[in-house]
């Protein structure tokens, strides 16, 4: 472990500016050179505006990266208020503690037989080139759902686009599902608001229902079938669900195109998605994207998610999106479907390795996820990494402030704001390969005021229940995963 965590350079690529900081760095308090700075004004929501313009490669995939509650996501001013953080958290908490569920699942997934639960259609058999409608006149799907990830969290959103002609729609990513889909007509009773206008099979060229005969119905966790045409349904651990046609059309990342894209067509969704079209997948399962266009992209995408909620990030799919100085750790795809495991090995704080066995982090496994915003630590990790950083805080003159909801770490910053920027310890996750995620500044602490910036990591109940690295700590890295490979990948300061 130690070997891993002396290949780490926390900072390097800050380098030149700490070098032109050093002079300030004595005014901002204790902790010698080793300091990450944090504009605190930044990280206080809502933001007012948009920082950077949208930027698309001709030519390529990628697409822009916004929070979906950010004054840069066109669902802004949409949806009404934004989540308070106390709302958030709690959200992040059930998201949470849904993956411990799953993964703690001997079998990793339940699958049901198809066919075991009708879905009642209106009147007329479905061709075989037009969608039927489900039932709007029912108040439920008799389909029995699976379980899938919750979504009411601080999620981000891409746009793409679908069918012929080609219609764009806001959706979220979520490394922690596999089947994408997006609202369809006829969809009125069964249909929560979206910003987008709902997607019309019907007008597309291109789209098919998906023979219930076809081997691609199999892969979905939950199927039926009607008509001869296969049924999916998927429900989220927050009571979130959708259900529909399961069919194949053109999918649009940017300037590319992916054909006889299947997803979910839902006529049957209720939930708290923030006004956004649907969900794109993007999971290890064999219905999500990475998975069905890996003979095109290889298996491999990118995205970074911007410091603030007033900026944007991307998300990249191919051997391109790879960054040349990312650090490597591999994917362990052995311990179970739909998420992406990492082998975390320790912690540093300020610049110092934390004596943690490595039995600690073995013990229940690390995974990657997009849409949990705080990461979560066995109970043994997260002990020696509070200790660590409330000691270095109080050694740069922060007073200690109440908990916040899950965070029971916090700071009160009043008064420090006003230096434009604050000293904070560095905190590095370090994992097998050498690999070292630095994590910057904007995710060290989560402030839900000035007076209360608390330490964005919490503890698992207990030490057998699965880590997460949670997309706070993932911001301005550039993440990769690439299934060929088998790798995740760092690369700061992307975005």
């Amino acid at each position: 472990m130690a070997a891993a965590a002396a290949s780490c350079c926390h900072g390097c690529w800050l380098l030149p500016l700490l070098l032109l900081l050093t002079a300030a760095a004595g005014a901002l308090g204790a902790g010698g050179s080793s300091l990450e700075l944090l504009d605190v004004k930044s990280l206080l929501l809502p933001a007012a505006s948009c920082h950077t313009p949208e930027e698309q490669k001709p030519g390529t995939t990628r697409m822009p990266v916004v929070h979906r509650h950010g004054p840069c996501s066109p669902l802004a001013g949409k949806q009404g208020k934004a989540p308070s953080h106390t709302e958030i958290l709690a959200a992040d908490q059930r998201r949470v503690e849904y993956i411990h569920r799953r993964v703690s699942e001997s079998t990793g997934r339940v699958r049901r037989k198809r066919g075991a639960a009708p879905v009642e259609l209106r009147p007329g058999a479905p061709s075989s080139t037009s969608p039927s409608s489900l039932s709007s006149s029912t108040k439920s799907a008799n389909l029995p759902v699976s379980s899938g990830s919750v979504v009411d969290t601080g999620n981000y959103v891409v746009p793409i686009s679908l069918g012929t002609p080609a219609e764009r729609f806001t959706v979220i990513f979520d490394t922690g599902s596999d089947t994408a889909w997006v609202q369809c007509e006829p969809c009125v009773v069964y249909c929560y608001q979206q910003k987008d206008p709902i997607f019309n099979p019907s007008k597309s060229s291109t789209y098919a229902n998906i023979s219930c005969s076809s081997s691609y119905c199999s892969d979905l966790d939950v199927s039926s079938c009607t008509g001869g045409h296969c049924v999916y349904g998927v429900e989220y651990g927050d009571g979130s669900f959708t259900v529909g046609f399961y069919a194949q059309d053109t999918l649009t990342l940017a300037y590319d195109t992916v054909k006889g894209f299947r997803f979910g067509c839902g006529e049957r969704n209720r939930g708290l998605f923030g006004e956004a079209a649907g969900l794109l997948g993007l999971g290890r399962g064999s219905t999500s994207l990475p998975v069905q266009a890996y003979d095109k992209y290889g298996g491999s995408f990118a995205y970074c998610l911007p410091a603030t909620s007033a900026g944007r990030g991307f998300l990249d799919f191919g051997r391109g999106a790879a960054a040349a100085n990312a650090r490597l750790t591999p994917m362990l795809t052995d311990n179970g479907p739909t998420f992406y495991y990492v082998g975390m090995t320790g912690i540093k704080v300020d610049g110092h390795l934390l004596s943690i066995p490595g039995s600690v982090f073995s013990t229940a496994g690390t995974i990657l996820d997009s849409g949990t915003v705080i990461t979560r630590l066995p109970p043994s990790a997260y002990e020696p990494l509070r200790s660590a950083f409330v000691k270095a805080m109080a050694a740069r003159g922060y007073k200690k402030a109440p908990s916040y909801s899950i965070l029971d770490t916090c700071f009160d910053l009043t008064g420090h704001q006003h230096q434009g920027k604050v000293a904070l310890p560095p905190v590095s996750l370090v994992f097998q390969g050498g690999a070292c995620l630095d994590v910057d500044a904007s995710g060290i602490l989560y402030l839900a005021d000035v007076s209360q910036a608390c330490l964005a990591f919490a503890a698992n109940d207990d030490d057998t229940d699965v880590a997460i690295v949670g997309n706070t700590q993932q911001k301005t890295y550039s993440v990769l995963y690439d299934l060929g490979k088998k790798a995740v990948g760092f690369a700061p300061g992307a975005c």
